[in-house]
């Protein structure tokens, strides 16, 4: 019990991001000041490899880009005491324990229980990791359950909770506890799905109940804390929103809300869920909607990631600081993490763009807030 006993005072203000080197893959930590500008403080390997750039799936385009194909390869917990990573390039996930300085102490690393992991989430003690599959296995795509202990272990996989998705190889892009943590989102890029398990007491599931998505390409999710789901559409350019019953039926609320640039992938609101940002990654772009109470979506506003005049980035994973003054995104074709300051009308003004090379680095992904 002693270890876990240090970490519960107030700690400094972090950001992470994943290298996702497929020699040893790293953990990247920013120092983030009051008034959110990062500098880089150092690398804490996951004792894991990643996949460098090259892609989890032949079912997307091998340019260095977003290899993983997903939001949540780098996770906080909710009570915000431990950090998880997958390890695409080595089947497996790492756990680490954040101290008050914003180091982190590594803990374990366990098999994910499939091949090339690409999301994790965690509600409680109970994690749950998405697996693509590889060319071996046709790509064959589940989820494993698994528990962590109050210092931060990966116990042994949950028994019997490996589960499929709603095909063989329906790659998934996100798997995603519900606020209240009754049930599992799984964003499935390739079958255009929206899986919904129920949890169980036990930490098994039941399902999946599948839904039709409302675009193509589902990939980024996010949950308002009133339930309504938010999920964004790499093939179709676009953001949707939905509620979601007791059963795991979804229903649209705006169907395929266009941002007018290429590649909605990632998704997140501000804390007070009045905006939401996505990133539209091969146009470099931030678009930002605005949410009204019942969940109606309408595009208000973009800006690029990168200053003009500069190296354009291209924006992927994103976060909000969680006094809700900050936005970063992780640019996927330099491993820098571009820093926003939030507007009263939700609209972003750019402060900085951290590095923690000086030469750009490609294959990064995952990106958390502290």
């Amino acid at each position: 019990m002693q270890i876990i006993n240090n970490y519960f005072r107030e700690r400094v203000s972090m950001v992470y991001m994943m290298t996702n080197n497929e020699v040893m893959n790293q953990i990247i930590a920013f120092y983030r000041d009051i008034n959110g500008m990062l500098t880089f403080v150092g690398a804490y390997p996951t004792h894991g490899r990643g996949t460098g750039s090259k892609e989890v799936s032949t079912a997307t385009a091998n340019e260095g880009i977003d290899p993983l194909a997903s939001q949540g390869a780098l996770t906080l917990s909710r009570d915000r005491r431990f950090l998880l990573a997958v390890n695409a390039g080595s089947n497996s996930i790492s756990s680490f324990i954040i101290t008050d300085s914003g180091a982190l102490v590594f803990m374990d690393m366990k098999s994910s229980g499939g091949a090339q992991p690409n999301s994790v989430d965690v509600f409680g003690n109970i994690v749950y990791v998405s697996n693509v599959g590889n060319a071996d296995n046709n790509f064959a795509s589940n989820i494993t359950g698994f528990r962590i202990d109050e210092n931060g272990r990966l116990i042994t996989p949950i028994p019997e909770s490996t589960y499929s998705l709603s095909t063989f190889n329906a790659q998934p892009a996100q798997v995603l506890f519900t606020p209240d943590g009754s049930k599992i989102l799984v964003s499935e890029l390739t079958s255009n799905h929206l899986s919904v398990f129920h949890v169980n007491r036990r930490g098994t599931l039941t399902g999946p109940i599948v839904n039709e998505s409302y675009g193509q390409g589902p990939l980024g999710a996010y949950f308002l804390s009133s339930g309504i789901l938010l999920v964004t559409e790499a093939i179709s350019n676009a953001l949707s929103s939905y509620s979601l019953s007791n059963d795991g039926i979804l229903q649209v609320i705006s169907g395929s809300v266009q941002s007018g640039y290429m590649t909605a992938c990632w998704v997140v609101t501000t804390r007070d869920e009045r905006f939401a940002y996505i990133t539209n990654t091969l146009s470099g772009t931030i678009s930002t909607y605005q949410i009204d109470p019942n969940g109606a979506l309408s595009v208000v506003g973009h800006i690029t990631s990168t200053p003009s005049g500069t190296a354009p980035g291209l924006p992927m994973d994103v976060r909000v600081s969680r006094d809700g003054r900050h936005f970063y995104t992780l640019n996927g074709n330099q491993g820098t993490v571009s820093v926003f300051n939030i507007q009263d009308d939700g609209s972003l003004v750019r402060l900085q763009v951290a590095a923690w090379t000086d030469i750009p680095y490609f294959g990064s992904q995952g990106l958390a807030v502290l």
